[in-house]
């Protein structure tokens, strides 16, 4: 049976393991850019900041401006064993939803220390297998995070974070803090191409997408249908929805940048394709077949095999064109995932 991007396994790759970029460029907005055209078929290798020329004066740029927190703690169990509490969001008086490792020894009331003073009770497991967990410490609990929390690099980065992650793994536009990944295709831009791109006549409109659990969450089924997706918090503020529906009647495209903007744009766009303001969760997952109704252009990173991500990118592109473009990008020796290049899909 041919492959058409139905089936989980249609997503699978082989990646040398020495192409996971394991740290960011030298300098942000180094990286590389693969152009693959929709209409064409047509693959070419650009560098990010050929951005600046390709994208027309009255188009719509928009940027996740969610910020990641310090949402990794490290500590020990009772029995001085190592455990990792992942924060993913707050629930009330103290208390988080969290993934926690190793899972099968951190069952309710088990204890883990995280420093003199910060402990960490896990009180349930939810339907999800994840947690909820008690945050106990003698100082506020955003304080404490900060202080004692970790930049929640991906584990396929097998590094520890090192001071210089807490800048270079957020956008230099991150503001509303709530994630825990970064919304990477925003990687790649500098204050000096985004000023150029706003000199030239390209609108700008921030969303939110504070990045959950579903970020990790592997695809572990066979038919896509079947995976049940993470919510997600957003917001689409009364200031970009005008912005975009300006755009779209002045005949410009809407590019969005990375994953999590089409998550927003896709969730937020009303039934008669006009833009309102709009907050609230989301369990959109777009995967083939999917009619795209927010979005023109889409500025990415390469993704996982068998992730909801590649997925959105295969209904985005189409699933042959996706496919050929990551085996181009391995064999062109393309950096992948969070710290890696970049992919234009026009």
């Amino acid at each position: 049976m041919s492959k058409d991007g139905t089936r989980t396994s249609h997503y699978d790759y082989d990646l040398p393991a020495d192409r996971i970029a394991q740290h960011p460029t030298e300098r942000r907005g180094d990286s590389r850019l693969m152009v693959v055209n929709r209409s064409t078929g047509e693959i070419s290798h650009k560098q990010f900041s050929d951005l600046e020329r390709l994208i027309p004066a009255g188009d719509a740029l928009v940027l996740n401006t969610t910020r990641v927190f310090r949402a990794r703690l490290l500590g020990l169990r009772d029995n001085d064993a190592p455990a990792e509490i992942l924060l993913l969001r707050p629930l009330g008086q103290g208390t988080w939803e969290a993934m926690v490792h190793p899972g099968g020894k951190l069952k309710p009331r088990r204890v883990v220390r995280i420093a003199e003073g910060f402990d960490v009770t896990i009180l349930s497991t939810t339907e999800r297998r994840t947690r909820v967990v008690q945050l106990n410490t003698s100082q506020p609990i955003d304080q404490a995070i900060e202080k004692y929390g970790h930049v929640p690099l991906p584990p396929y980065i097998t590094r520890p974070d090192q001071a210089s992650d807490e800048e270079r793994y957020q956008t230099v536009y991150a503001r509303e803090t709530g994630s825990v990944a970064a919304p990477t295709a925003g990687l790649h831009f500098t204050p000096e191409l985004l000023d150029r791109l706003a000199a030239k006549g390209v609108k700008r409109a921030d969303v939110v997408l504070h990045v959950g659990a579903g970020t990790f969450k592997p695809v572990d089924v066979e038919h896509p249908a079947d995976h049940v997706m993470h919510e997600e918090s957003f917001t689409l503020p009364a200031g970009t929805a005008e912005i975009l529906n300006d755009t779209r009647r002045k005949g410009g495209k809407i590019w969005a940048v990375g994953t999590t903007s089409v998550r927003t744009l896709e969730s937020a766009i009303d039934e008669d394709g006009i833009f309102r303001e709009k907050s609230a969760d989301t369990r959109i997952f777009i995967r083939p077949p999917y009619e795209f109704r927010a979005v023109d252009r889409l500025i990415t990173n390469f993704h996982l095999p068998r992730s909801t991500l590649i997925m959105l990118v295969a209904a985005f592109a189409g699933y042959d064109l996706s496919m050929k473009a990551y085996q181009q990008a391995i064999a062109e020796g393309y950096r992948l995932y969070s710290y890696g290049d970049a992919m234009l899909i026009v």
